[in-house]
């Protein structure tokens, strides 16, 4: 890897680069094994990281966004973007891995308007769905809905490129944002993905308005592609300096491959596109072909410094990866400001100036700070921690890691610390040790922390001046605040102290020791200088003084310079007086001169591959290195090839890498001959070496690259079961196998032993070797060997040598002929390389025959070989002998099938015949006697099994009781909101997320001027009936079409509720004139038309409240009543079948015997749920026939009972953990221990399968891995409904024959009577809570509407009561009531269950037929869901008619009254809705049928000024449709 920046004009030189730049570098270069960082793991590949200064970090993986806090350790929110409770990933399309990791669903994470005053901080983030959607929502919470959303703003591709940046600008400081995308790919199999309108296929740059009520339906500006462009590939977006900044490349996506070179185009930071320059970057010094990829891009503000991360391609037609193949280049950005222009070769522009901006520099050292374990590839963004700038968030894979940005306490001393010139580090002389200036504490005293601008020679040292001759000064020089210090020298032999001394304030002590003779024996000496909180000291030997010959090194070991005299003395004796004057100043130390390095700025060896000695007259040459690939361990045996190689008597070959400046230096291990020479070249982290030899000192030869990789890894064996005798083709799939040394296979008390092998990069071949074992079953561990390391690859199965029975031989043309071998069934798989097979025929006569297939039977396997080309083949046939067969090593002769002969069969035809028919009357007599034995002992069974399902269901029903819990907590209703588009979408899920818009905030002046006249149109009733009329009667104006316009147009009207009504009645009356003429009874009976279902959702309106206050709490009390009941008994977790249960289709008849098992549950402490009050220690009780899953929901059930609020986590996020004394087990629904019945089918582990008794502890824990969502159990499951009953047949598909206790479903219908005896009182509640009139008062809109079908009876003449009965029945009970008692989802935050579904509609049934004037005349063959209720029918009747007569008789409303009502709802729901979403969609149906609208209002009379309302309309959305968002 190279190192270059732009070479500027003379100035000081940079310092150098911070951590983004050298983060960059290393995190691409040397990948290797971390620490215990913080991590955070999800469950796709990640996307897009982005940090907020205030609201922790945001991580996109697949269709999630997860919002974590800044220690990874926590997820606060979490979005999910495409499918509910599902992270889905995108499939990867045709373009190698770079240039990114991997296509993406997320294309933008930008966090912006943080610490704004007045504002709350936001997240743009832009997704490939919806045609490249963008949204903003705020920073606190994800699940919080959008603010604002537009489409067609990032690139709707996985794999297209998006880059943007938010700023502020123009004259109303707006926020704006500027966005490069791919929105064209050139692929076909990408074309169909999304389809851009025609407008943006030449766009490469876009700004937008980011502020409104809504993201801006029309663009401020863009900047398009000139036409020979092709793909441009954007990696960054920036501001710098009043700009923004979009570093690119052109990119062909179907060839994978850069097509030009990286540039940068530079636009201004205004609110409008101004175009300002394009700039090319070349950083292809160094490498032959230049570097086109553009990996990476990080501006360094502090430095006005751009770097990027350039490649050059590695595809299989250019070169193989090299050292010089990544670079790190600098860029200053005032001359990339300076120097750019408009360029017309990527953008369409006038100006034809280009600028290539190139030149090389030699980088300083890299530091590895982190290495990541996994060959995983490094996100190509690094993002800083906004709160502590000492750590960086590294994003590699599926995993984000919170990593320190340097690594500081590696070096050991001050001088080392500075000299490493890492900008992170420092000196701290409180601690003394190398450490970030945050860690030294106090930090608010910066004198105690050094950083590398002080330089090495500023470390605080001990040193002795002689400043006069009768005494020596000991003093710390050096950079550190002065302060009140003690110092202290003392006779290391003795302990004496020659010196103690205190320091004045704000100076630093010195200590004075005189000259005397007796001081001269004093050979050792401790100084010891106190600064309170920190000490430094030093021992000092004057043993050899005098023997030094160097000013430099007497000074430095503390002796003192005789300059005249030119000796070392001891420090404590004087020099001569004379030359005492000169002898002040210390000596320079000496620079030691070097040779000029034979390696450039770039990490790569110059020179040729030729070295001569010193003299000139020996040349040395190397040819190659063997291998050029090593793992990470090393490897002992590298070969060298060359020429003259014994003429060299010293030989070093020098290593070179990427990330670090140190060489590896390493003597041959072993001259072989004149041609070949050895090396053990010594372990290293992951990276690529330059390796050059070193003959006697001369110059070192180049010999070329080597790589170290990491360590194999295995993925797979294929066969993995093989037989005793060896000799089968075995393959190792993986990756990294051509490091290995040898392939080893170990048994169990016979040791290691090695295998021969043919290996490449992803796989390994070999042969099994034959293994001796008694054994019928033996397991092998195949293992490999790189150095001393042995790695586990796996087992190996070996069973016992086939077995063959036979072969027969057959011919059907004279030329060919067909050689069937039988085998016995095994678990062999067995190809064409295993095996080899030789006919015998005639005396001794062989053919090869050819191997074609081999069939399995259900008794014998059958290989099929073909032997061609021969003559006489019937002649072969007859003559046949035997057949070897050599699998391997196992060399079988198969002997020929016997054919008896025609004769034979005559003879022993009749008598096996006579046999045959004794033996048949034989046999048949005994199983007669055996079945009637059998079946009598059945009914006997049968009747006892009918006396005691019967007397246990009588017993049931007269002592059974549900204990109702009657103080549920409070009921869980859904706001106004969510209920109302339950309603109205009740199928269409996918509107629910664009009219829950938060409206509270929205400015009223921003209303858009076209929805705006479309609104006033609606309100015209003339044109809105005309409009509903003329559409009902276009053909393809669907049943699905009439009720989504009813729905738009209530929610357009919402506010308007008394136009909405008078909307209503006039088409109320439209339809009873239709109906009048066929059957007046059928009118309102189904949703056919718009104004059917225009009442249902007025009826959901004006009615909510009443349900809420009245109905709710009676409803949601039958709901949990039913549920309680149906838990109580067994319930099937694959069919989802009970025992208690309403309706009969779901009825569990297959019931096993169960109890009740009392459970003692204990509940970990998690961070979710910390309150004191909650109590952790719950008693429960489960039945031993639930599952695993079951019981965690009853103890999750037990907990929100208990303490009034759920645990915090989901039930996939928990798991149950056994206690029996010190020993814990985990349960799970499916693990090693579970039972596997006929056809492979696997039975769900049980309460009653782990033998948990009552009083057994159960601890609750968080798991710990990575967690998926709720197990949904296929076919190859079961639980309570085994293979072999009548029940699973039908689910299955298949026929089992039965060996279950004989049981009869009839002998369980008492259990519906049990369950409808429990909630029997609730339900009577509920029914009575709904045609009931409180306070003597029926509901505002259930009165006027009733009032109303009577008039219109009376105006029609109808004098059949029946029919006005009818006409009530169809607009409230049925089109209202039973919509919501089927759907309790509609009402309540609650998950409806199949089975809850199908007790509901029992109920919904009984509902209705207490509506109904027709008497039921039922048998006893009539369903059992019309029998349950069949008694209280007739009571339900009669209260339903002094219901319908209440209302009647009670005092008409006025229309004031009514008025009143319906604004005072109107006024409740204002801004719940985003009705201009649903004015956006009723004008999608009248485009769709313009011309007929306008046909029937020019027909019409009186709507001409509608008409023109109409045309004035669409001018305005057309005009509209010209902007891209909408």
């Amino acid at each position: 890897m190279e190192v270059s920046r732009k070479k500027a004009p003379p100035r000081p030189p940079l310092p150098v680069a911070p951590l983004p730049l050298l983060a960059y570098l290393l995190a691409l270069a040397a990948p290797g094994c971390g620490a215990d960082e913080p991590v955070w793991r999800s469950e796709q590949a990640i996307g897009a990281i982005a940090a907020s200064r205030e609201h922790g970090v945001f991580v996109a993986s697949g269709s999630c966004l997860d919002q974590l806090d800044y220690s990874l350790q926590r997820r606060l929110s979490r979005l999910y973007r495409d499918q509910a409770g599902n992270c889905t990933e995108p499939v990867s399309l045709a373009p190698p891995a770079r240039p990114r990791p991997g296509s993406s669903f997320s294309k933008l994470l930008l966090p912006y308007r943080e610490g704004a005053t007045g504002v709350e901080g936001l997240l743009l983030t832009g997704w490939t769905f919806d045609r490249g959607a963008c949204e903003v929502r705020p920073l606190d919470n994800l699940n919080r809905s959008s603010l604002r959303n537009g489409t067609e703003v990032v690139s709707c591709h996985p794999q297209g490129s998006t880059a943007g940046v938010v700023y502020r600008a123009g004259d109303r400081n707006r926020w704006y944002l500027a966005v490069a995308a791919t929105y064209v790919l050139p692929e076909p199999e990408t074309a169909s993905r999304c389809n851009p309108a025609a407008s943006d296929r030449a766009t490469a740059i876009a700004l937008k308005d980011t502020e409104g009520r809504s993201l801006p339906t029309e663009e401020l500006g863009r900047l398009k592609l000139s036409q020979s462009a092709g793909s441009l590939h954007f990696v960054d977006a920036f501001l710098w300096n009043g700009s923004v900044y979009f570093p690119y490349y052109p990119y062909n996506y179907s060839r994978g491959a850069a097509t030009g070179w990286p540039s940068m185009v530079r636009i201004a930071q205004k609110a409008e596109v101004q175009f300002q320059g394009q700039a090319a970057l070349d950083c292809g010094h160094g490498h032959p072909d230049g570097r086109r990829l553009l990996l990476s891009s990080s501006l360094v503000e502090a430095l006005d410094v751009w770097a990027g991360v350039f490649s050059a391609a590695t595809g299989e037609d250019q070169e193989r990866r090299s050292p010089a193949t990544t670079a790190l280049c600098l860029f200053r950005m005032s001359e990339i400001q300076a120097r750019a222009s408009n360029c017309p070769s990527d953008f369409e522009t006038s100006e034809q100036n280009c600028v290539i901006l190139a030149e090389n520099l030699t980088s300083n050292c890299p530091e590895v700070i982190y290495e990541i374990k996994e060959e995983t590839p490094v996100f190509y963004k690094l993002v800083p921690d906004p709160v502590n700038n000492s750590y960086i968030y590294l994003t590699a894979g599926k995993e984000v890691r919170r990593i320190r940005v340097a690594n500081c306490s590696k070096h050991k001393s001050c001088t080392e610390c500075l000299t490493a010139a890492d900008p992170h580090c420092g000196w701290c002389h409180l601690l003394q040790r190398c450490t970030f200036q945050g860690d030294c504490v106090p930090p608010e005293n910066s004198g105690d922390w050094l950083d590398i601008s002080s330089g090495a020679e500023q470390c605080p040292k001990i040193q002795m001046i002689r400043n006069i001759t009768v005494e020596t000064a000991v003093t710390v020089v050096g950079s550190f605040s002065p302060r009140h210090s003690v110092c202290v020298m003392n006779n290391a032999d003795t302990k004496k102290d020659l010196c103690r001394s205190k320091s004045r304030a704000n100076q630093t002590c010195v200590c004075h020791i005189p000259t005397r003779a007796t001081y001269k024996d004093v050979l050792v000496v401790n100084v010891m200088f106190s600064f309170g909180a920190w000490n430094l000291s030093e021992r000092f030997n004057f043993t050899n003084c005098s023997s030094l010959r160097e000013c430099p090194v007497c000074i430095g070991t503390g002796c003192a310079w005789c300059k005249r005299e030119r000796k070392c003395i001891h420090p404590f004796t004087a020099c001569d007086p004379r030359d005492y004057a000169s002898n002040q100043n210390l000596c320079p130390v000496a620079v030691e001169k070097r040779p000029p390095s034979t390696i450039s700025g770039g990490g790569r060896f110059e020179g040729n591959k030729t070295s001569r000695t010193n003299q000139g007259l020996q040349v040395f040459y190397v040819k190659s290195i063997e291998p050029q690939k090593i793992s990470t361990l090393g490897k002992s045996n590298v070969i060298v090839t060359g020429a003259n190689f014994t003429q060299a008597s010293n030989i070093t070959m020098i290593l070179k890498g990427t990330s670090t400046c140190d060489k590896d230096v390493i003597q041959v291990t072993h001259v072989l001959n004149d041609t070949h020479m050895k090396f053990s070249l010594p372990s290293s982290r992951k990276e690529m070496k330059d390796v050059c030899i070193e003959f006697d000192g001369g110059s070192c030869s180049y010999v070329g690259s080597l790589s170290y990789i990491a360590l194999p890894h295995c993925s797979l064996i294929f066969p993995a079961t093989t037989w005793i005798s060896g000799g089968q083709n075995i393959t190792i799939m993986g990756r990294n196998f051509d490091v290995i040394d040898n392939l080893i296979i170990s048994q169990e008390l016979k040791g290691n032993s090695n295998v021969s092998e043919c290996c490449m990069e992803t796989y390994c071949r070999f042969l099994a070797p034959s293994l001796k074992s008694p054994k019928v079953r033996t397991n092998v561990s195949v293992k490999l060997r790189v150095q001393d390391t042995y790695l586990d690859c796996g087992t190996l199965q070996y069973l016992e040598d086939p077995r063959f029975t036979g072969y027969r031989v057959e011919s059907e043309v004279d030329t060919e002929l067909e050689v069937k071998i039988q085998k016995e069934n095994d678990n062999f798989n067995i190809s064409k390389r295993d095996i080899e097979i030789t006919l015998f025929h005639k005396e001794n006569e062989q053919l090869n025959c050819n191997f074609e297939n081999i069939t399995r039977n259900q008794d014998l396997t059958t290989i099929l070989c073909k032997i061609k080309g021969i003559t006489a083949a019937n002649s072969i046939a007859t003559s046949s002998r035997k057949v070897r067969v050599k699998l391997g090593n196992l060399e079988l002769f198969v002997e020929q099938e016997s054919v008896p002969s025609t004769w034979y069969f005559l003879i022993v035809l009749p008598v096996l015949l006579v046999i045959v028919i004794f033996a048949a009357v034989g046999v048949t007599r005994y199983k007669s006697k055996e079945l009637s034995r059998k079946q009598s002992q059945q009914l006997e069974l049968l009747e006892s099994e009918l006396r005691k399902e019967i007397r246990d269901g009588f017993a049931e029903l007269q002592m059974d009781k549900l204990d109702v819990v009657d103080s549920f907590g409070t009921v869980p209703f859904l706001d106004y909101k969510h209920f109302a588009l339950r309603t109205f979408f009740p199928e269409s899920g996918g509107f629910t997320h664009i009219f829950t818009e938060d409206m509270h905030n929205r400015d009223a002046n921003d209303k858009n001027e076209s929805l705006t006249a479309l609104d006033a149109l609606i309100c015209n009733k003339s044109f809105l009936v005309t409009l509903i009329h003329t559409l009902e009667k276009q053909k393809n104006f669907s049943v699905k079409d009439r009720c989504l316009f009813a729905s738009f147009l209530t929610i357009a009207l919402q506010t308007k509720l008394v136009y909405l009504t008078s909307i209503l009645e006039v088409l109320t009356r439209d339809l009873m004139e239709q109906s009048s003429n066929m059957q007046p009874k059928l009118m309102l009976r189904r949703t056919e038309s718009v104004v059917e279902k225009l009442l249902t959702n007025w009826m959901s309106v004006c009615l909510s409240g009443f349900l809420r206050e009245t109905v709710g709490e009676p409803f949601y009390l039958l709901v949990t009543t039913l549920n309680q009941k149906i838990n109580k008994g067994p319930v099937d977790v694959i069919t989802c079948k009970a025992l208690y249960t309403l309706n009969e289709d779901w009825l569990l008849w297959q019931v096993p015997e169960f109890s009740t098992v009392a459970l003692n549950i204990i509940f970990e402490k998690i961070p979710e749920n910390e309150s004191a009050d909650v109590c952790r220690n719950i008693s429960v009780n489960v039945l031993d026939c639930d599952t695993i899953g079951q019981a965690k929901e009853k103890i999750f059930q037990a907990f929100l009972s208990k303490n009034g609020s759920p645990y915090g986590l989901q039930l996939n996020e928990i798991g149950l953990e056994l206690q029996v004394g010190t020993r814990q087990k985990e349960l799970l629904d499916i693990d090693s221990s579970s039972v596997i019945l006929e056809d492979g089918i696997t039975k769900l582990n049980t309460i009653g399968h782990y033998e948990i008794s009552n009083g057994s502890t159960i601890k609750v824990f968080k798991k710990i891995a990575n967690f998926t969502s709720d197990v949904e159990y296929s076919e190859e499951h079961c639980h309570l409904i085994l293979p072999d009953s009548e029940a699973f047949q039908d689910v299955q598909g298949k026929r089992h024959r039965g060996k279950h206790k004989f049981k009869v479903k009839e002998m369980y219908l008492t259990k519906l009577l049990s369950t409808k005896v429990a909630i029997h009182s609730v339900l009577e509640k509920l029914f009575r809570s709904i045609w009931s009139l409180p306070n003597s008062r029926a509901p505002f809109a259930i009165k006027y509407f009733f009032d109303f079908l009577d008039a219109q009876a009376e105006n029609k003449k109808i004098t059949d009561p029946d029919v006005v009965h009818i006409w009530k029945t169809n607009s409230l009970p049925l089109r209202f009531w039973v919509n919501i008692l089927k759907n309790p989802q509609f009402v309540f935050d609650i998950k409806k269950t199949p089975h809850i579904d199908g007790c509901l509609s029992v109920i919904a049934q009984a509902f209705m037929d207490a509506f109904s004037l027709t008497e039921q005349q039922l048998g006893k063959e009539a369903p059992t869901n019309k029998l349950l209720y069949a008694k209280d029918i007739p009571t339900y009747k009669e209260e339903v008619k002094s219901y319908y007569k209440a209302i009647r008789d009670l005092p008409p409303l006025s229309s004031s009254e009514m008025e009143e009502f319906l604004t005072q709802e109107s006024k409740k729901h204002e801004n719940e809705f985003n009705e201009e979403v649903a004015l956006t969609e009723i004008y999608k149906y009248i485009v769709k049928y313009f011309d007929e609208i306008l046909n029937k209002l020019e027909r019409e009379r009186g709507l001409e000024e509608a008409q023109k309302q109409l045309l004035h309309v669409k001018v305005l959305f057309d005009e509209k449709k010209k902007c891209k968002w909408m």
